[in-house]
């Protein structure tokens, strides 16, 4: 078999992972961004991140359903408690929110600390590896993302503020363990943030981004040997970025 056939066989199912992420978290960062609440995802990927390390800690099979039911009952944990948080001090969430990430994130470092692989395992939830997609689990996270996108896209904001939280504790359950933490969080924000001038076809722009940035990123990984998730990062931001400043100009009033 040629490198180019192994590369490619590396590279479709990465690919996939990231068009999977990039089609539920755009409306869903399009929502977050319209909320003020940008750091959401970072707090429940951080915690669902917490409930991996935690199953881990625990002796159970790190690909297991054991540590996937961990991951999204602490995800939905997570939510809920954000949601009554939403309802009671709606005038400091964000501020509650990056409180939470803290927690999470040194309750991750506090449960590694014993483990002498500990330091991968917080670089593996945070850079990811998207590179080592299980192809054979793709279906299952197709499925899963496909019952998020009919929801969202059937029920929208009519599925209240516990739904939307509830809903976004999922999506980021899964994503997180495909992807990594910050290309979450990247896929999120960055295409809501790059096309908030846009008043048409805004979603479709943004997939065409996400797209883009995720093949472009993959690429420039295998000629180059670097990590393709700092890349897809770099580049998704620095096609947003472009893409805002060549964007629609705003309104000036008067």
């Amino acid at each position: 078999m040629s490198s180019a056939a192994v590369d490619l066989s590396i590279v479709w199912p990465a690919f996939i992972a990231g068009l999977l992420v990039t089609a539920t978290h755009v409306p869903l960062g399009i929502q977050v961004l319209s909320r003020g609440i940008v750091f959401i995802d970072l707090a429940v990927a951080q915690i669902a991140g917490v409930g991996v390390i935690f199953a881990d800690w625990l002796g159970f099979d790190p690909h297991g359903w054991a540590v996937q039911a961990a991951a999204l009952s602490a995800a939905v944990t997570g939510a809920l408690v954000l949601t009554w948080t939403d309802k009671l001090w709606p005038d400091v969430q964000e501020a509650v929110i990056g409180v939470t990430f803290v927690l999470a994130s040194n309750a991750a470092i506090l449960f590694l600390a014993s483990n002498p692989r500990g330091a991968e395992h917080l670089r593996n939830l945070l850079i990811g590896q998207i590179l080592w997609v299980n192809a054979n689990r793709l279906p299952i996270e197709a499925l899963i993302y496909g019952t998020i996108l009919a929801i969202w896209f059937g029920l929208g904001e009519r599925i209240g503020r516990i739904g939307f939280y509830l809903l976004f504790a999922v999506a980021v359950t899964v994503s997180v363990q495909l992807v990594g933490l910050y290309l979450v969080f990247t896929t999120l924000i960055v295409p809501a943030l790059a096309t908030r001038r846009f008043a048409r076809n805004r979603i479709a722009i943004c997939y065409a981004l996400g797209a883009l940035g995720y093949a472009v990123g993959l690429g420039l990984s295998l000629v180059t040997d670097l990590p393709p998730g700092p890349l897809i990062v770099w580049l998704l931001t620095g096609l947003g970025l472009a893409l805002f400043l060549l964007g629609p100009r705003p309104v000036v009033a008067g």
